[in-house]
């Protein structure tokens, strides 16, 4: 059996299972109250990707307001920090670790996509990827039996990424996850202006306005928002933050949002 190892866990989240559920319990404090989900269903969501302590209660109001949908299949696609390629890769390990335990990989639904689309390899240096990788507890959490697909992009078009989406999206078992932070490193007060250009892109569905603002995953933002226009689906930003709102810098400020596509 080949494993997915986890790469991050003890920094970007806590390796021990005890510690990973105590912050899961603290995210979940009042959401119920502040978060209402008017979808119908939700075909998608897009969901941070840095550390906890930073994102993960942006990433707790998504993934828990999906979590009586009990998708079968959860596709996680992300961009890669790491290593440059041209395409994207899937990972077709077995399992996926993850200290609240491991996570099946959907083999078959995932050599089914490589036969099916020319732009998708397999690179082993992404199993050392965290855009993708923070994304695993909060599935194992929330979707205990779900299967998970790992897709991490690089030198990737978005319009034929779009095409994978598209397929993605119309089985109502899947739940996609688009992972990314938004500006990176500017002064807060130019961090929410360039982040407020891609939160009104996302409410609006106008890609054009994406071509103004910062975002590490901008590529797999605008790719859904193609396909949430061609589907007539609607979109809702559900919250915002940046780093300065837990280390009071305001010098070199991060960026992250979580929102929902769907109908």
């Amino acid at each position: 059996m080949s494993l997915r190892k986890t790469v991050v866990a003890g920094s970007f989240y806590p390796n021990e299972k005890d510690k990973l559920l105590s912050f899961f319990d603290g995210f979940s404090k009042n959401i119920d109250q502040n978060y209402k989900n008017d979808f119908e269903h939700i075909n998608a969501i897009i969901t941070p990707h840095a550390g906890y302590i930073y994102s993960g209660k942006l990433s707790n109001i998504s993934y828990s307001l999906c979590s009586l949908q009990n998708p079968k299949r959860v596709i996680v696609i992300g961009p890669s920090h790491h290593v440059f390629f041209e395409g994207s890769s899937i990972c077709i390990d077995d399992e996926y670790e993850t200290p609240l335990g491991n996570i099946e990989i959907d083999i078959e639904f995932s050599k089914d996509l490589i036969n099916k689309y020319n732009y998708l390899n397999t690179n082993e240096e992404c199993a050392f990827e965290h855009s993708t990788e923070t994304q695993a507890p909060f599935i194992k959490h929330y979707f205990p039996n779900a299967k998970m697909v790992e897709i991490i992009y690089a030198n990737q078009d978005p319009n034929t990424l779009s095409t994978l989406m598209s397929e993605i999206i119309q089985d109502k078992d899947n739940l996609l996850v688009i992972s990314t932070d938004l500006s990176h490193f500017h002064s807060l007060e130019k961090a929410n202006k360039l982040d407020n250009l891609c939160l009104e892109a996302i409410n609006k569905k106008d890609i054009s306005i994406l071509e103004n603002c910062e975002a590490c995953g901008k590529i797999g933002i605008k790719a859904l928002l193609k396909e949430a226009i061609i589907k007539s689906l609607k979109s809702k930003v559900l919250d915002y933050s940046t780093s300065f709102d837990i280390n009071n810098d305001k010098s070199r400020v991060v960026g992250y949002t979580t929102a929902l596509i769907g109908k």
